[in-house]
């Protein structure tokens, strides 16, 4: 009997043991692209239960030096930082130095009064209203490659002169709302916030490797350098050592130290015991609905099961933490390279080893995702008439692709995205309309553009010297053969696009110019909208 109870149990282990190694050899395929000689590349952690399942790097952290990536390699984190900025101000909460519903005029009298409070819950939410930091830097000509002091960054947003909306009523993802927070933590405790984290998380959890980097002069040991598409073919450099600003970004850290944060959330060893749950509480808007963003965490579903997750991307590097809390099943996904799609392979990962658990992808009839061309009379330029954003939708081959994104086709007029929005396209009033969802959440609501093309006669009107005290930046507009220019600090000039009656796309980094005109119906300014970025006003100068 026991020597059959011993069979058994070796056929059971050998089973496991089978089908783990065909886990790990599809995860393999999936980061195959990444294998090429000389190719940058990501270092992958999978989680079941606080530890490891399989733990692998793909590619060079260096192409310079031929430097491989490892589990152990520091990547810049971007807005996965975000959490950890968020679990600082907790931290800080439970030791009585500050409140999540103080108003931020008590830590930065500096900024202009809107009109009504802005608590630092709204802005750990992202409904606070305020600009996105980094588009304003592009807007006035700035390159967020180069320094930036924080002086400069705090004397920027205190020169708005409004908010993007009211604050609590709307959901807007804004840079500027965690980078305050971040000096929150230094004016309140009177420490930085890369001491006050280093004391109070990543030294108690043991994350040796792990660090806000506000000191642009510090050596990072094993630091991973980015890369982005580069000509016939190759990689160019993308990455720069002068961004020290923190908050929003400016973690560093590797797949080994975030294994331990990943534990933390199910054993809780920092603060006083509120931290884990505050970090999950979602955040509620004015008019009582509840939003997906919680505390520096995004909280929905995939496939049927709740995920937490964040991802970052900024320069070259792209990051993922994608978290299912019910299988206590985590991937974290870290890359070098701009074109790499964190979040995709971090959910094909998780296809791999919960197929048991995650719901059927949407399927046509016969019971395989439909791969036929996308319609024809989807493609093209759309746009949300209430913020002026654009969204761009082409094709390659058979496939639709918005924001670099393939898109899967479901159904007639139906898309799905890597992340699980689904895009439905509709005809009103025989113009075609495009609705992006995640859940009840609508993020993109927009009109097909038709094309519009103005005579040089007609462009001469808008021609001319604009000027934006919120920016302290001056916009020179010409017309050259045939197209209205925009020629700003020592940027290459743009050519600005007509999208509709006095609107121009002033392209993807800068958004879309909006002008207006007086009684006698001339130009007498222009508002730009960009992404995160409401109405900011150029003045025109005669």
């Amino acid at each position: 009997m026991r020597i059959l109870i011993v069979l058994a149990w070796g056929i059971a282990f050998s089973t496991r043991a089978v089908a783990a190694q065909t886990d790990e050899q599809s995860v393999d395929q999936l980061f195959a692209a990444y294998e090429s000689a000389g190719s940058p590349g990501c270092s992958l952690g999978v989680i079941r239960d606080g530890v490891f399942i399989y733990s692998k790097a793909y590619g060079l952290a260096s192409l310079e030096l031929a430097v491989p990536l490892a589990p152990s390699s520091v990547f810049y984190m971007a807005s996965v930082s975000k959490q950890f900025t968020a679990a600082s101000i907790v931290l800080a909460a439970e030791q009585g130095l500050l409140s999540l519903d103080d108003d931020i005029h008590k830590y930065f009298p500096e900024l202009p009064d809107y009109g009504q409070p802005i608590t630092l819950r709204q802005m750990l939410h992202h409904t606070s209203g305020f600009r996105d930091y980094l588009g304003l830097l592009q807007l006035s000509g700035r390159n967020i490659e180069d320094v930036h002091t924080t002086a400069e960054v705090i004397d920027l947003i205190s020169r708005q002169k409004a908010l993007n909306y009211t604050p609590g009523s709307e959901y807007v993802y804004s840079n500027t709302n965690y980078f305050l927070l971040a000096q929150v933590i230094k004016r309140a405790t009177q420490k930085p916030l890369s001491v006050f984290a280093e004391e109070n998380i990543f030294r108690p959890l043991g994350m040796s490797h792990t660090r806000f980097y506000d000191d642009r002069s510090v050596v990072v040991p094993g630091r991973v350098a980015a890369y982005g598409s580069g000509k016939n073919g190759g990689f160019s450099v993308d990455w720069s050592s002068n961004f020290d600003g923190v908050g929003d970004g400016g973690l560093m850290s590797s797949v080994d130290d975030l294994l331990l944060w990943d534990r933390n959330f199910y054993e809780n060893k920092l603060g006083k015991g509120t931290l884990v749950k505050e970090l999950l509480t979602r955040g509620v808007l004015s008019n009582g609905k509840q939003i997906d963003y919680a505390l520096g965490l995004q909280v929905s579903n995939y496939r049927g099961l709740p995920t937490v997750e964040h991802g970052g991307a900024l320069f070259g590097y792209r990051t993922e933490i994608l978290r299912f809390p019910e299988q206590r099943f985590s991937v974290i996904c870290l890359c070098n390279l701009s074109g790499a799609n964190t979040g995709g392979l971090s959910r094909g990962v998780a296809d791999i080893y919960l197929k048991a658990a995650l719901q059927p992808a949407r399927v046509t009839k016969n019971g395989e995702v439909k791969s036929a061309a996308p319609e024809a009379d989807v493609l093209g330029k759309y746009q949300n008439p209430r913020d002026h954003s654009e969204v761009l939708f082409s094709v390659a081959g058979d496939t639709l692709l918005v924001d670099g994104l393939n898109l899967k086709h479901v159904g007639a007029h139906k898309y799905d995205t890597p992340y699980g929005q689904s895009i439905v396209f509709e005809s009103v009033n025989g113009t075609m309309k495009a609705t992006v969802r995640d859940g009840d959440n609508i993020w993109f609501e927009g009109m097909k553009l038709k094309p519009l093309h103005l005579r040089e006669d007609a462009l001469t009107e808008f021609a001319g010297e604009y000027t934006s005290a919120e920016l302290v930046a001056t916009y020179k507009l010409t017309v050259e053969n045939g197209n209205l220019m925009l020629h700003y600090g020592w940027n290459p000039e743009l050519k600005l696009e007509p999208l509709v009656l006095d609107e121009f796309s002033m392209g993807e980094q800068l958004g879309t110019a909006v002008f207006h005109r007086d009684a006698k119906h001339h130009i007498s300014s222009l508002s730009a909208y960009s992404g995160r970025i409401r109405d900011v006003k150029f003045e025109r100068v005669h």
